[in-house]
């Protein structure tokens, strides 16, 4: 089956509208910092034919098919092994100064989902890992075994912003004590056990605890949280960020960030506002946008999406 069969970009249009015009002209750089299978980044190179590529992924398997599906661009495409905190790393071993775009689609990547034996998904039993570079770190097994009590219950309160984060700790404690969680499905079993009826009626208890697992498996808010402000250092003046978010946790990140670089630092009261306070800065869309309901019929992936985006406008002082 083509891969385009199966993984459909989110809001790309909306994201091919809003980087458009910095990856109009010649010689514009634009970096995919979650390239994940490719997708948004093939229609880019199609639509942009000035624009060059620098793609990168912590996840080698996502890197092998990207780099299959966009090899027919050539020396505009430049893969890197990487955490997305690393940009600026990556965009300077590339041999550029400055870059006129940059595209995150955060969270867990379609390949991830979809590849039962990486354990992100609870609907599918696989060995518990999570890892989105499966080369390194601890596996969210390793995590059910040696965390304790209130470790557990803060990433789920934290990361999964789950209500019954202590009970569902209290229950892991006590099933890894008669048999090691390494299982997806046996984890699953547990909560569920540990759920009140009405609850299960409402919602899968798993969802927010593999969320939380997830996030806490590859330090997803530590990481974003250094990568937005890394990112906004290398664009250039004209450049254009777009960010999809998929949770409220990440999505608050971002709008920090982008609303603290897009705000004039001038003392309140000061008369005239000096360059050095201008913001660097401006928001290309107000608040965060949603996929619209056609998308979300026929691309379910995109119904919790939020997208943010800004232009430098201004160099650092």
């Amino acid at each position: 089956m083509d891969i385009r069969d199966i993984h459909t970009p989110v809001l790309l249009e909306r994201c091919a509208e809003l980087l458009g015009p910095a990856l109009q002209k010649p010689g514009s750089v634009f970096v995919d910092g979650t390239l994940g299978m490719g997708g948004h980044s093939e229609a880019f190179l199609d639509r942009f034919p000035n624009a060059r590529l620098i793609g990168l992924d912590r996840d080698t398997d996502a890197l092998r098919i990207a780099g299959e599906r966009l090899a027919r661009f050539g020396d505009r495409v430049t893969l890197v092994h990487t955490v997305y905190d690393g940009i600026a790393e990556a965009v300077a071993s590339a041999g550029v100064e400055k870059v006129d775009g940059i595209l995150f689609d955060l969270g867990v990547s379609s390949l991830q989902l979809d590849v039962a034996d990486r354990g992100f998904a609870y609907a599918q039993d696989a060995p518990l890992d999570m890892r989105m570079d499966q080369t390194q770190g601890v596996t969210a097994a390793e995590v059910l075994a040696s965390y304790g009590e209130g470790d557990l219950r803060r990433i789920f309160e934290r990361y999964g912003e789950e209500k019954l984060a202590g009970r569902y700790a209290r229950a892991i404690i006590a099933a890894r004590a008669v048999a090691p969680l390494e299982r997806s499905g046996q984890l699953v079993d547990v909560l569920q056990a540990a759920t009140p009826a009405a609850v299960l009626r409402e919602r899968h208890p798993a969802k927010r605890v593999f969320q939380a697992l997830r996030i806490e498996v590859n330090a997803e808010l530590a990481v974003l949280e250094r990568t937005i402000p890394a990112a906004l250092s290398v664009l250039g003046v004209g450049g254009r960020i777009v960010v999809l978010s998929y949770q409220s946790l990440e999505d608050r990140l971002v709008k920090r960030v982008f609303a603290d670089a897009s705000t004039s630092t001038a003392p309140r009261g000061l008369p005239v506002e000096l360059p050095e306070h201008a913001p660097k800065f401006r928001l290309l869309v107000r608040g965060a946008e949603l996929a619209g309901d056609a998308e979300r019929v026929a691309n379910p992936r995109a119904t919790p999406v939020r997208l943010r985006a800004a232009e430098r406008i201004q160099e650092d002082a």
